[in-house]
């Protein structure tokens, strides 16, 4: 679905390049995660898949097109809600009148029951929310569009304890096999029971590009307590108690819970 071939861009103000031939391919139905240090470029990288940046080389397309062309085919298939965003001075129910009519497989009833589910007021005005209610406004307007392709910038920044919970159950009910999710997030915890696939991008290039599933069969993530750690290990962190430990699975028919922190710090120290 997503095809990133050769992409090259950078900001002038920096004068170096933030991608230099960065190459990838994401299929349809997947839930994927971007992640990368700050100033990686994952915001840059979601705008330019959006078509909202240029790439100064190389391509970026969507089902074959090109996303810098923003057709109308392309713009009522897919949804981007950024980290920071400007909104409307309207009630969600006249925003809903405005905007919705843009998307052809889009969903009241779905939006309804997401809205519930945040507990979202459909009469009060979009200003006199708060950052975490217009956060999950946009998130329910995201998934009711029904769009082939979601993205989402730091989708849990600004929710409540009980809302990421809510967050990930609208979002795990409310995928159809055939959509995809992009992911990029600094608060992984907050979404590593979604993930299909991890991507990490450092140095204008994915260093790193799996399947959760091929992650678990080559590699163990379990806790050692006290101070001492086993003799064979790829990566260690410590914390209360002992440390967690990233080892080399032996037996991918016993399979431990992916953490994607550690798998994350393990890539970046290049321990793996």
């Amino acid at each position: 679905m997503i095809d990133v071939h050769d992409l090259r861009f950078g900001y002038k103000r920096k004068g170096v390049p933030l991608f230099d031939g960065l190459h990838l391919e994401i299929a349809p139905g997947t839930i994927t995660g971007i992640l990368g240090k700050n100033g990686a470029g994952k915001t840059t990288f979601l705008r330019l898949v959006s078509g909202l940046l240029f790439p100064q080389g190389g391509s970026v397309q969507i089902d074959g097109i090109d996303s810098c062309s923003r057709p109308v085919k392309l713009l009522e298939s897919m949804f981007y809600v950024q980290e920071e965003y400007i909104l409307p001075d309207v009630s969600i129910e006249r925003y809903l009148m405005m905007y919705s009519g843009f998307y052809p497989n889009w969903s009241d009833d779905k939006f309804e029951q997401i809205r519930q589910a945040f507990e979202l007021p459909l009469r009060k005005r979009l200003k006199e929310l708060s950052f975490g209610q217009r956060k999950k406004f946009l998130i329910a307007f995201a998934l009711s569009t029904g769009s082939k392709l979601l993205i989402l910038d730091e989708p849990t920044n600004g929710l409540d304890i009980p809302s990421k919970t809510v967050f990930r159950k609208v979002v795990s009910s409310s995928l159809s096999e055939d959509q995809s999710l992009l992911i990029s997030t600094h608060q992984v915890k907050d979404v590593e029971n979604l993930l299909d696939r991890v991507v990490v991008v450092e140095g204008g290039r994915v260093i790193f590009n799996e399947e959760l599933f091929a992650v678990a069969s080559k590699f163990r993530f379990d806790f050692h307590p006290g101070s001492a750690l086993p003799e064979k290990y790829l990566y260690a962190e410590p914390v209360p108690g002992g440390h967690v430990v990233m080892s080399a699975n032996a037996d991918p028919q016993t399979q431990t819970e992916v953490d994607i922190e550690i798998l994350f710090n393990a890539i970046i120290s290049k321990s793996i």
